[in-house]
């Protein structure tokens, strides 16, 4: 469904894309996992085939983007990350319109949009205007407008950036039977929980680069431990910071991070972890022992979390 060998996208003299190879299978869940300026979107921009490649080959759908653009924008979906939709129109005037510049006849986009409707469950919001609509109710209209022309290839730009937990998991619930109706999805996100949920596959970009590929159990697995013990020192403690206990507690674990409000410390077994840190006389005021989850990953790739 896509292929990228070397793919580059420079603006004047910054490069936001240096040289990536990137293959997505069809049918799969693909994710582009990293903080904000990673090169996701620019990538996804290149891969809907509205900015042109800098460098490198670039196939969609088996289509080269710089000849063939319009043939390959004739069979994606596009959920930007930013909602774009006409708060003039009411729910089910976005769909007819949109489906209306695909050139599809307007009684089979009628009945597309109904049944779109009906699975983002906005059917009785069909005659509201969108801007009475709640965030989650947005978002989910905007994917609904993605699928009106029944697209190949679904991409999805930071998709629930800004809903709360519960429209998130709605979300990702209609995420998931896309893909099981053989949809390819293709999204990028720097929420770890939604890239494991929702992704077969996904890579790692940092800096324009890719710097780890595979999937999320797999990577966890292979650049983490099982588990993470995560202790909170008071600010007073002894005037020591976190980085003078970070050497009271490094023989416990295989690694320990530091960041700026706590300790990393990843091991296979975190309660052994806590147990010795007591036996040492240590005293954190916050203990939390959790499995290792992709920011692990991301923090021991690029020595940083996604937040940054």
């Amino acid at each position: 469904m896509i292929e990228a060998r070397g793919l580059r996208k420079r603006f004047g003299d910054f490069e936001a894309v240096r040289g990536i190879d990137v293959a997505v299978r069809r049918g799969e869940a693909f994710g582009f996992l990293g903080p904000n300026g990673a090169g996701k979107s620019s990538t996804m921009r290149m891969i809907a085939a509205v900015s042109p490649v800098s460098g490198g080959e670039l196939r969609i759908l088996g289509r080269d983007p710089a000849t063939e653009g319009p043939a390959i924008r004739g069979r994606l979906g596009v959920c930007p990350q930013e909602d774009t939709l006409d708060i003039e129109l009411n729910v089910f005037d976005n769909l007819f319109i949109y489906g209306r510049y695909f050139g599809i006849p307007a009684a089979d986009v009628r009945e597309r949009a109904a049944e779109l409707l009906e699975f983002v469950q906005l059917t009785e919001k069909a005659k509201v205007k969108v801007e009475e609509l709640s965030g989650g109710m947005k978002r989910r209209l905007t994917i609904a407008r993605s699928l009106i022309n029944r697209p190949d290839l679904l991409l999805l730009d930071e998709p629930t950036t800004g809903l709360d937990p519960q429209a998130r998991h709605l979300l990702w619930d209609k995420l998931f039977r896309l893909k099981q109706t053989g949809v390819t999805l293709v999204i990028t996100t720097h929420y770890m929980d939604e890239a494991e949920q929702l992704c077969d596959r996904l890579v790692v970009m940092d800096k324009g680069v890719i710097v780890a590929e595979g999937s999320p159990l797999g990577l966890i697995q292979q650049h983490s431990t099982r588990e993470v013990t995560e202790l909170r020192f008071g600010v007073a403690d002894e005037g020591e910071s976190h980085e003078g206990h970070a050497e009271k507690v490094a023989d416990l674990g295989e690694r320990v991070e530091v960041l700026p409000d706590r300790l990393l410390v990843y091991s296979e077994d975190g309660d052994e972890v806590v147990a010795k840190v007591h036996e040492r006389g240590l005293e954190p005021v916050a203990v939390l022992v959790r499995r290792s989850t992709l920011e692990d990953v991301f923090l021991h790739l690029t020595g940083r979390t996604l937040v940054d």
